[in-house]
Parts: C-alpha cells; sequence; structure tokens
C-alpha cells in the first residue's frame, strides 16, 4: 500500500492543493517501509490526483481537500481520510493500523490556504 500525505514540513497540511508536497509512506506487511517526499508541483484543479494516481498511490490523507479532488482520487480507486492533523510519519503508521478516521471534512472555497475553518 502505498500512503500519500499531504504535508508542510513534517506535519499534515491543512489544505491538500495548497500543501508544500506529498510524504510517501510504502507499507508491507503493516509497516512503513520506505518513505520519500515529493514536491508539489503546483495547483491547479484537478491536477494533483491525477498526478497521484501516476505515482501509484492507494490512499490520500489530508487536514482537509476540496470536492472535486475527491470526486476524482474516488474515480481513480483512491482512498481519501480528511480531517488528519499531527506529524506525518505517526498519521501514516495510525492509518496502517486501522486507527485513523476520516472526518470527511471537504472545503468550500480554494482561493486562500486556510478558509477551510472545519479542520
Amino acid at each position: 500500500m502505498k500512503i500519500a500525505i499531504a504535508s508542510d514540513g513534517k506535519m499534515v497540511s491543512g489544505h491538500f492543493g495548497h500543501c508544500e508536497g506529498f510524504s510517501i509512506y510504502l507499507v508491507k506487511e503493516d509497516k512503513i517501509v520506505e518513505d520519500g517526499f515529493l514536491p508539489n508541483p503546483g495547483h491547479r484543479p484537478g491536477f494533483l490526483p491525477l498526478f497521484l494516481a501516476d505515482q501509484g498511490v492507494d490512499v490520500v490523507i489530508s487536514g482537509g481537500m476540496g470536492g472535486g479532488a475527491i470526486d476524482i482520487l474516488n474515480e481513480k480507486g483512491i482512498k481519501v481520510v480528511t480531517g488528519a492533523s499531527g506529524a506525518s510519519k505517526e498519521v501514516a503508521e495510525k492509518y496502517q493500523q486501522g486507527k485513523l478516521i476520516s472526518t470527511n471534512s471537504v472545503c468550500k472555497e480554494h482561493q486562500h490556504a486556510g478558509e477551510c475553518g472545519e479542520h
């Protein structure tokens, strides 16, 4: 399983499209066996979900995300978890242990980071 976490530094980003990049964790047999970081190649409507699908990601985790991105990721068979916060690696570990539950937080505005007050 390949997990991508929208991250600012080593922390989960509050908004998927405006993150610095994606902390990537490869999980095998319930353990993280590899990790890395993909810089955000730029926020354009619909681009990031396709970019992550091309990377072979199975799960995307973020503090919040717009409905369009969620729809595209779901269409590509990628599970979406929103409402996450904290250190990216700890969040990945919680997810693979089945201890991370999505709040289904959907951002309504995309002009500026920080407008998604629900997370």
